[in-house]
């Protein structure tokens, strides 16, 4: 997976540790500005595990540690049973982007349970790190042959 960042002149993609600019073309934000309005998915947002000042954030499982507190609110709630089972909520998911720890946070959060997103949002500006608005973004891999 590859992360992008909204910018307002176009895009930046992360492509394996590579920074790359791709321009947005004038025509086509035209287009999408002009075109009836449609639900736009929830933004995400990258904490990045570096403060302001450069430094690597510690201790080394942070990512891990808020994701997991995060892990009960998912869409449509918790669901026990013998069907349950343990792991990080797709709306708040820890990840390394370009050899950076991360946690990427759905704005979706937001609807499930306010105090959660603002508990993330917090812990970021406390601990200065880092945030960046983006979109994790499946890049199909060429075949070895």
């Amino acid at each position: 997976m590859h992360a992008a960042t909204q910018q307002g002149q176009g895009t930046i993609g992360a492509d394996g540790g590579r920074v790359q600019w791709l321009p947005l073309r004038r025509d086509v934000a035209w287009l999408a500005a002009n075109q009836p309005m449609q639900q736009n998915p929830p933004r995400q947002v990258f904490i990045q595990g570096i403060t302001h000042d450069g430094r690597t954030f510690r201790p080394s499982d942070w990512a891990e540690r808020l994701a997991g507190a995060m892990s009960c609110f998912r869409p449509g709630g918790v669901k026990g049973g013998i069907g349950s089972f343990i792991g990080y909520s797709p709306l708040c998911v820890p990840r390394v982007v370009a050899g950076v720890k991360c946690v990427i946070v759905s704005e979706a959060l937001k609807g499930v349970e306010p105090m959660a997103w603002d508990f993330v949002m917090n812990f970021a500006r406390d601990n200065d790190l880092q945030m960046a608005e983006a979109c994790l973004v499946d890049v199909d891999q060429p075949k070895p042959g």
